[in-house]
């Protein structure tokens, strides 16, 4: 079993960067930047996710990311799973040329981004095999298919122009920000640590290695996918909004 997730999370590992940028990549030939703008960006993502994974799996390795003991140790795993959301959405959003990548690429597009979630399906596969406890494996594993499910239905109702597209997307980023509470709520209960209250017979190992890289790396990137939807929701909404204002002046 170990060597399925390790090799598993090492797929995922090279695949989910790579959507990452070929997303950008749709946003920055729409957005009309030269030759060297766009190599600057690719570089760039490349380098932050290569740089972000070369330094989560250490901690993986030598059970860093476990839960913390008491509530008085630091929780790197968290620190890992907001700080990278967080860059995530900044680099998007907060750098200027990430904005105007941004604001160019099409909200099918990253909303399809979460479509790859339904990899959250193996902690049903590791429920089976009795590695899992059922209290995580369940709402977490079918959680992240859900959300899966609804990027895509998101993603195809926007690019078909569905006249719910936006309260479908809506729903998607609720659906998938809700699951990572939820699931990160229930993998602090389940495991080994200050709040242990669940499982206690067989303990969860999703902060064990190699399965550490889903809350260090995989969720904060889909998290941070989120949190940039909903910002480019709010800015086309305003654009709009003062659009019409104008019209009305």
């Amino acid at each position: 079993m170990t060597d399925f997730l390790i090799f598993y999370v090492r797929t995922f590992a090279v695949a989910l960067p790579l959507i990452a940028l070929a997303i950008m990549m749709i946003g920055a030939s729409r957005a009309n930047l030269t030759g060297q703008q766009t190599g600057v960006a690719v570089a760039v993502v490349a380098f932050v996710f290569g740089l972000w994974f070369a330094i989560v799996v250490p901690p993986s390795e030598n059970d860093v990311l476990n839960v913390p003991p008491t509530l008085q140790d630091p929780p790197v795993v968290l620190a890992f799973l907001f700080g990278g959301a967080a860059l995530v959405w900044a680099l998007a959003w907060l750098v200027p040329l990430g904005r105007r990548i941004t604001m160019a690429t099409p909200l099918a597009a990253i909303a399809a981004f979460q479509i790859p979630r339904i990899m959250g399906g193996v902690f049903l596969i590791g429920w089976l095999g009795g590695s899992i406890p059922a209290e995580f494996a369940l709402p977490a594993g079918l959680g992240d298919i859900w959300a899966g499910i609804a990027g895509w239905q998101a993603s195809k109702a926007l690019a078909n122009g569905a006249p719910n597209a936006r309260k479908l997307l809506m729903r998607a980023n609720i659906i998938g920000i809700l699951d990572f509470v939820f699931a990160v709520a229930l993998g602090i209960m389940t495991s080994e640590g200050f709040a242990h209250l669940l499982s206690h017979d067989a303990p969860n190992i999703v902060n064990d290695h190699p399965l550490a890289l889903f809350p260090a790396f995989f969720v904060p990137i889909f998290l941070g996918f989120h949190f940039i939807s909903i910002s480019k929701i709010r800015a086309d909404r305003a654009a709009m909004n003062a659009v019409n204002q104008a019209q009305h002046t």
